[in-house]
């Protein structure tokens, strides 16, 4: 896919070619505060040291509304290969930081710990028409798909459907709309709304969700004047139940771009932990390379306007579409349970592999 792509519910997104490309973030900042680039889109990386997969495009368009993308072909089959790593691994693995984070004498408080999945299609996957069965599947999601060239990733293409909004900037006003705190939804509507309660009543997934604003809160402190309200309320998708918080404010300087904005965030302790360098750095010490997933996504102007959702929900596509590795996780807390982390991974995998009739 040679472009980008962000289908929101209030606007889309749309750009092709590459006018100049950066796999760096300040780079792409210098550009918008010089003035050169009359627009930024891309993505962001889980760890900010790797490369990023940032341009400025040849052309691009946006549009009102939701994204309504033409009668989309039937996907081929596709089929799981291999979850990396496996369901007894990925146990263990929270089992550890469960213990490690119980040890009060240490400052660690929480972790983001997550699982990837590999399928394989029969025919190659087209990046535009995955997206466009995401939304079908999920038409209140942040739809998008982004070449990853720029980040030394020729072909490849990172395509997802996240619920959540990173930063928005338009004028001075700011919004957000944090997640954190998940339990799988039930298809019998009681035991579902049951479920719903529950999560909004879990001391762990409010701890959990706590962590989360609290840090917001400290990292824009100085960016911008925010209201948060005093709780989260309940958000679902297709798949599960989330705690969420809606955030507002305004900037405190009109130079402050929406860009600042979502590097200032990422990544948010939502997709890695608390506090964010020491669980940074126990995420690239136990799992494999996350990429993107848990990067950023999104768009800024010459203005300073933007929109960046955080890329969870999403999967990498090989160059050549056969291959896409989808990914899962979960933030563990002292509290947690393995085996119910397990669950949450898997209930979040689904909403990508569901789009594409593959199980997990």
């Amino acid at each position: 896919m040679d472009g980008f792509l962000l289908a929101q519910p209030g606007g889309v997104v749309r750009t092709e070619g590459v006018r100049r490309a950066f796999d760096d973030a300040e780079s792409a900042a210098a550009e918008l505060a010089g003035g050169t680039a009359e627009l930024i889109v891309g993505a962001l990386p889980f760890d900010p040291r790797n490369p990023a997969a940032l341009c400025v495009p040849e052309r691009a368009r946006h549009t009102a509304g939701p994204w309504r993308p033409a009668a989309l072909p039937p996907l081929p089959e596709v089929r799981l290969i291999t979850e990396i790593p496996s369901a007894a691994e990925h146990i263990a693995r929270v089992r550890k930081i469960v213990e490690q984070l119980s040890d009060r004498s240490q400052p660690l408080r929480k972790v983001v710990a997550a699982r990837s999945v590999l399928v394989q299609a029969d025919q190659p996957l087209d990046p535009e028409v995955v997206a466009g069965q995401l939304l079908s599947r999920h038409p209140r999601a942040n739809v998008f798909a982004v070449d990853l060239s720029p980040a030394g990733r020729p072909g490849a293409t990172l395509v997802g459907a996240t619920p959540e909004v990173l930063v928005a900037r338009h004028g001075e006003t700011v919004t957000l709309r944090p997640l954190a705190g998940t339990i799988a939804r039930h298809r019998d509507p009681d035991l579902d709304a049951e479920r719903s309660r529950e999560l909004l009543a879990s001391t762990k997934n409010r701890a959990e969700h706590a962590f989360v604003i609290d840090w917001i809160r400290a990292q824009l402190a100085p960016l911008c004047e925010l209201t948060v309200p005093d709780g989260p309320e309940l958000t679902n998708t297709h798949e599960v139940w989330h705690l969420a918080t809606p955030i507002s404010g305004r900037v405190r300087d009109p130079h402050t771009t929406a860009f600042d904005l979502a590097r200032a965030l990422h990544p948010t302790p939502a997709v890695c932990g608390t506090p964010t360098d020491l669980a940074l750095d126990a995420i690239t010490a136990t799992e494999e390379d996350r990429g993107f997933y848990g990067g950023a996504v999104g768009w800024c102007d010459a203005r300073g306007d933007g929109e960046w959702v955080v890329a969870i929900r999403c999967a990498e596509l090989s160059p050549d579409g056969r291959t896409a590795r989808a990914f899962g996780g979960g933030g563990i807390v002292a509290a947690s349970d393995p085996r119910a982390e397990l669950d949450e991974t898997t209930a979040k995998l689904r909403t990508f592999l569901g789009s594409l009739n593959c199980s997990v």
